[in-house]
């Protein structure tokens, strides 16, 4: 009878403790920087945090080192709710956010790089908080990538078993044997986008603080602005925009192969079949919206279809219509304009983009391409089947044959979200929502994506919501950044069972 090994358990919850803390306090010279009272709560949350966290680290530091796959199950999902749980110091300790309901919505929302938010006048934040809020985002985003590339693997989650061995961690042809070595070539590649997008974003005009917050939304996926009007903000500069659509589209990508391409291997990123499917489906959805949205205006304005677009409107249309695609794909959530307000079907192509995702193994939420490819692929063999009954038809991705029990996870993965997405959008509804509104959030939280359509649109936010609702939508965001299986399998009475 094997128990679980429940210091080991408390050991890595502190030492998330103390490494969250240690990112707080990196808060505090912005603090300094602009005089704001405020660094003092933010130094006193990063020490409550460290000391919670040396306390449990401390007396289970010699624990057996012994990791089951049960022990990981609940090392993830408590860590990133110890993540969470901690980080709302910063915000009540401040007062920057007094409400805990409000502090605990916005935390998550930061580290599942979902970027939903309660903030009505977010430019009025202390530097110093905003600064936070953005980090929040980038730890979560590193986190996700580091746990789905070489952590998930180990524990038979998802679809990411296309993309690594068979065995423990990720083969060598895929990116290095053994995972913390994974771990350190990740977080270096994570780190130098970012800083490549920050001195980029500093150069097209952004100010040092602005660059630096959105660059690590951005890496991350997450989308929280330090501007009310999100990116839409820099309409007038449309360098800085165009600079965020091609890193939210790099970070929507699988990160072993940005890896591939960062070593000069570029007809590897080209032979993966998503990625093909993710920079083609981009370009080609990117250019249906632009016509979209230059010949199907608003009913209220006045039509100028049979009239020619001046080239200014046309370079507007076509990079708006590019940042929407990429932003809401990727589950970024960045706003350049609001899709709600183009025309119905232009929403209706936004909002399904919603349930699409970006690339498996990257920092973007949602069902991602891949399991949509292997559906797809697997639907089509079953018509096959009916005309070849005898047949073995193994479903093929990248050439080469998939295990049926692969294919069986990214069904069971994808009838488990449709049927969260359909019984969380019931509930909202139970908890004041319109229709519309409830689905909208519900397939923002449960995607991390952000901004949505009804009255959580892309000029609205989650503040309105009440409070049964916001627990439900940071639920939502929680299972939906874990791949669902990884929390949801500690709900089920047979996990708890002694074997």
């Amino acid at each position: 009878m094997k128990h679980l090994n429940f210091k080991i358990i408390v050991s890595f919850l502190g030492l998330t403790s103390m490494l969250n803390g240690l990112f707080m306090l990196i808060a505090v010279p912005f603090s300094l920087y602009y005089n704001e009272p405020e660094k003092w709560g933010i130094l006193q949350a990063g020490l409550t945090t460290i000391i919670i966290g040396f306390v449990l680290w401390f007396f289970n530091r010699n624990a057996n080192k012994n990791l089951g796959k049960k022990e990981g199950y609940i090392i993830v999902t408590l860590g990133w709710l110890m993540l969470s749980f901690t980080g709302t110091l910063p915000y009540v300790f401040t007062g920057a956010i007094p409400n805990y309901t409000n502090a605990f919505f916005e935390t998550i929302s930061g580290y599942s790089t979902t970027g939903s938010s309660i903030l009505t006048d977010i430019e009025s934040m202390p530097k110093g908080i905003l600064f936070w809020r953005s980090a929040t985002h980038w730890i979560g985003g590193m986190g996700i990538i580091v746990l789905t590339v070489a952590i998930l693997p180990l524990l038979g989650i998802g679809g990411m078993q296309l993309f690594m061995a068979e065995a423990p961690g990720p083969s060598a042809d895929k990116m290095h044997p053994r995972i913390t070595e994974t771990a350190k070539r990740l977080w270096f590649i994570y780190f130098s986008l970012t800083f490549t997008e920050f001195f980029l974003l500093k150069i097209a005009g952004m100010t040092w603080f602005d660059a630096i917050n959105h660059a690590m939304a951005t890496m991350s996926t997450g989308g929280f602005s330090t501007k009310n009007a999100s990116v839409a903000h820099y309409n007038a500069f449309p360098a800085i925009q165009y600079i965020i659509i091609a890193f939210m589209f790099v970070a929507g990508a699988n990160f072993v192969l940005t890896y591939f391409a960062l070593k000069g291997k570029i007809q590897k990123v080209f032979k993966s079949e998503e990625f093909k499917y993710y920079f083609f489906g981009v370009i080609g959805l990117t250019l249906v919206m632009t016509l979209l949205i230059s010949n199907f205006q608003d009913p209220n304005l006045v039509s100028t279809i049979s009239h020619p677009k001046p080239l200014g409107e046309i370079e507007s249309n076509f990079r708006h219509a590019a940042f929407q695609i990429v932003s809401v794909l990727t589950t970024t959530g960045f706003v350049s304009a609001d899709f709600t307000m183009w025309n119905s079907l232009a929403t209706m192509i936004m909002f399904s983009l919603f349930f699409i995702g970006g690339s498996a193994g990257s920092t973007s939420g949602g069902v991602k391409i891949v399991r949509h490819i292997v559906i797809i692929k697997n639907s089509i063999l079953e018509f096959k089947k009916l005309l070849h009954p005898n047949a073995i038809l193994p479903v093929r991705y990248d050439g080469v044959g998939i295990q049926q029990n692969i294919v069986f996870n990214i069904l069971s993965f994808f009838v488990l979200y449709m049927g969260i997405f359909i019984t969380s959008s019931i509930i909202l509804t139970f908890f004041g929502l319109d229709f519309l509104s409830a689905l909208g959030a519900t397939a923002s939280s449960l995607g991390n994506i952000g901004p949505a359509i009804g009255s959580v649109s892309p000029v609205d936010n989650f503040a309105h919501l009440s409070i049964p609702a916001k627990w439900m939508c940071s639920f939502l965001m929680l299972i939906g950044r874990l791949e669902l299986f990884t929390v949801l399998i500690l709900f089920t009475p047979f996990f708890w069972k002694k074997c």
